[in-house]
């Protein structure tokens, strides 16, 4: 079966950035499960597995825009510290989690920590980077209705909600 909308995938993945790496499924021995045509994965890599079945591999270089987007000037704000889990332990050039009020989080870099208040870059720690992807692709099957329902991939053994 071949990759495309609607479809679940497994994968393996090994993420680098200016030839370091970044993260990797192998670190967690656990595959990434993804409802394809869903939003789940950035544009650049979801396009590149289009097509493909398992057993095959790939490698995939995503430009910038076609991945967390380019670096946007003025995208700095200053917030209160109570909208950050351990708040005390940030230190400029991290990357945390900003809790968003419509729920949800988003990833964002610290610039500066103030008394009450912290700095924060609010572009995608990957924005305006070129991205290599080495994939493997283990499974390619069909979305169950739960999943269409739901609009992500349940993988195997995980709870139903």
């Amino acid at each position: 079966m071949k990759a495309g909308k609607d479809k679940v995938i497994a994968l393996h993945y090994t993420l680098t950035v200016d030839d370091e790496k970044v993260e990797s499924s192998h670190d967690r021995d656990e595959q990434l499960w993804v409802l394809l045509g869903h939003g789940q994965l950035i544009p650049g890599l979801e396009a590149a597995l289009e097509g493909h079945e398992a057993g095959d591999t790939l490698q995939v270089d995503v430009a910038a825009a076609d991945g967390y987007g380019e670096r946007q000037e003025g995208q700095t704000q200053r917030m209160s510290k109570k909208y950050f889990p351990q708040a005390d332990r940030l230190k400029p050039g991290m990357v945390t989690l900003l809790r968003l009020k419509e729920g949800g989080q988003r990833a964002v870099t610290v610039q500066k920590v103030g008394m009450s208040t912290i700095d924060i870059d609010l572009n995608h720690p990957m924005a305006g980077k070129d991205l290599h992807f080495d994939v493997s692709v283990s499974e390619v099957r069909e979305a169950t209705e739960e999943e269409m329902a739901h609009g992500h991939a349940h993988p195997p053994g995980a709870d139903a909600h």
